[in-house]
């Protein structure tokens, strides 16, 4: 194998494009520890063609490795939103670490918990959520550059405080979940909402009729503000949603990310020279 790479490296600099396709095609093959490797010799390479074919390679490894990761976790029993946010951050930044982040979502839920008694009713819950979330942490959506790629990066919108409405609304479901409160994401195309319940959500995302369990809404984009389906009814028509759609139903994990997913390609999209990027993250989000 050792062999075989080597020789793959030397027809970096050939100029004829067959020749690079042929690289190219192989090298995706191989594990994603080779990208260390060509990252090595990027920084070492003065050859502006070298250093370009080097980033294309590495973008297509990364890519199908994210690939097989998701659908490794879609494939699973018991699929956990915040593995799946993870696994989408781990594309831009190979290199980060599980327990980092999880100790930022902790120390989130701390704070929230350390304010909360056994006599709260539901509202005030979430009232006390929203303050440390919103008022404490500063979460807000960054409206100025709303579709910046690195909105949709859960350890960046962890780091920055500063999001868009998809990446916001996970990171409000997984602090409230992990405080135990019967909250699902609901989803809304240019602004999810979450929704609390008042049953077992698995019955819910299971196809029950939802709308007579659902207490209230939680409207991420707006600091948290607490709505009820007539507000949710008219967001509806203002997205251009028939009335028949079940709006009050919670959607499952897998729906979930497979919208962040559609998110990041979006950004790249927008950002003109990642179409490519943009056109594997949409192949990704169809397994989904």
């Amino acid at each position: 194998m050792n062999d075989k790479l080597d020789s793959l490296i030397t027809l970096l600099d050939d100029p004829d494009e067959s020749v690079f396709s042929y690289v190219l095609d192989e090298m995706v093959k191989l594990d994603i520890s080779l990208v260390e490797r060509l990252e090595h010799i990027w920084e070492t390479s003065f050859d502006e063609l070298v250093q370009k074919r080097i980033e294309h390679i590495i973008q297509k490894i990364q890519l199908n490795d994210t690939r097989e990761k998701i659908k490794n976790w879609s494939n699973q029993k018991k699929i956990d939103l915040f593995e799946g946010a993870f696994l989408i951050a781990r594309y831009q930044y190979p290199e980060l670490k599980l327990k980092p982040i999880q100790a930022q979502l902790e120390n989130i839920k701390k704070e929230v918990w350390l304010e909360f008694r056994s006599s709260l009713t539901s509202l005030e819950k979430i009232t006390i959520l929203n303050h440390i979330f919103y008022d404490h942490y500063k979460f807000k959506i960054e409206r100025n550059d709303e579709d910046s790629p690195q909105h949709c990066f859960i350890n960046r919108v962890l780091d920055t405080h500063r999001g868009n409405p998809v990446s916001i609304a996970i990171l409000y479901t997984l602090v409230a979940r992990s405080l135990n409160l019967p909250v699902q994401y609901i989803d809304f195309d240019k602004n999810p909402l979450v929704g609390y319940f008042d049953q077992d959500l698995a019955q819910l995302v299971q196809g029950e009729d939802c709308e007579h369990h659902v207490l209230f809404f939680v409207n991420p984009s707006n600091k948290g503000a607490i709505i009820g389906l007539k507000e949710v009814a008219y967001i509806q028509r203002t997205e251009g949603l028939s009335e028949v759609e079940k709006f009050t139903k919670p959607c499952t994990d897998k729906v979930i990310i497979k919208r962040l997913i559609e998110k990041l390609a979006y950004a790249y999209s927008q950002e003109g020279n990642n179409n490519e990027k943009a056109f594997y993250l949409n192949e990704i989000a169809g397994l989904l």
